[in-house]
């Protein structure tokens, strides 16, 4: 799970909003399809906060333990005084571990694409790191940034939770392609989830709390409020499983019964059974990624992993 894309603006009419267009030209497709992107308005934001601290959802734990055990070295690649770039940054939890480890931390951005959220997130970090420029940015990473250039630091980007999985393959090596020419010759950590045990994963995405179904549904109920659309959310599942030869989780909602839904001034009819797929969360091997990153324009230069997750340090020439 990630957050990957900018909130529709306050005041915007819903029948020309993005979402209501990405909506509806997602629910024409077969199978229909609606962008992971649109998870996130405050209430998705604050649901995946509370994903992330439940038993099942082992990445956050793992990742932290990682930039924990592993800080020094992350500290000695990155090197000092960095202009950092999150990307898709919710809570900003995780650049604490850097900001705690790092040499002289110049400048922090992180981007994401629930205002409200990253704005209250960040005002808490600058109280606690006072000597650090922070300056948030709401936008939709996944297309092209237009960030202030300044020549003062090395810029380096921050890409924690796996979110590097919820694109394709062909996707991930376009967005890593653009990252090239954003970091200007400095460099990427990135946290990478890895191929493991199916029955973990399948614990991962249907946790006994229930939360990851809520999640999944907020998505309805965000275009139900957004965009006067008339979603029953009890006449839709949550469904999420493992498949291995993909190497990847889909997250699905599935349609309990024939019925009829209006969104954006048009009529949707879903049969019972059928599914809207929500998500999907890729799962690599080390040396998979590698390869990816390489082909993106990257050197990898080192990796620390435990078998559940792996954080990567990827360095570009000037």
């Amino acid at each position: 799970m990630s957050q990957t894309a900018a909130r529709e603006k306050p005041g915007t009419l819903p029948g020309s909003s993005g979402f209501c267009r990405d909506l509806v030209a997602g629910l024409k497709l077969s199978p229909k399809t609606v962008s992971p992107k649109y998870f996130y308005d405050d209430t998705g934001s604050a649901l995946f906060d509370a994903i992330c601290t439940l038993p099942e959802y082992y990445p956050t734990r793992k990742e932290t333990d990682l930039l924990t055990r592993h800080g020094a070295a992350i500290a000695a690649q990155i090197g000092p005084d960095v202009e950092i770039i999150e990307f898709g940054a919710g809570s900003v939890i995780k650049i604490r571990h850097l900001f705690d480890t790092l040499d002289r931390p110049r400048r922090f951005t992180p981007i994401d694409i629930s205002g409200a959220h990253l704005h209250a997130s960040a005002a808490v970090l600058r109280a606690d790191y006072p000597g650090i420029e922070i300056r948030p940015v709401i936008a939709d990473f996944t297309q092209p940034l237009a960030l202030p250039i300044r020549d003062d630091a090395r810029r380096v980007g921050f890409f924690p939770g796996s979110s590097i999985g919820n694109f394709t393959p062909a996707e991930a090596l376009a967005f890593l392609t653009r990252l090239t020419g954003v970091l200007r010759g400095g460099g990427l950590l990135i946290a990478v989830d890895l191929i493991k045990d199916p029955a973990v994963l399948h614990a991962a995405y249907n946790d006994a709390a229930g939360v990851t179904g809520q999640f999944n549904l907020n998505l309805l109920a965000r275009a139900n409020r957004e965009l006067g659309a008339d979603f029953d959310l009890d006449g839709f599942a949550h469904y999420a499983f493992y498949h291995p030869v993909l190497n990847r989780i889909e997250m699905h909602l599935i349609s309990r019964r024939a019925q009829s839904v209006r969104i954006c001034d048009e009529i949707f009819e879903f049969c019972e059974g059928e599914s809207i797929h929500t998500e999907c969360s890729y799962k690599y091997s080390v040396s998979s990624f590698q390869a990816l990153a390489r082909a993106a324009g990257f050197t990898p230069v080192d990796v620390w992993e435990d078998g559940w997750m792996s954080v990567h340090w990827l360095e570009l020439q000037d």
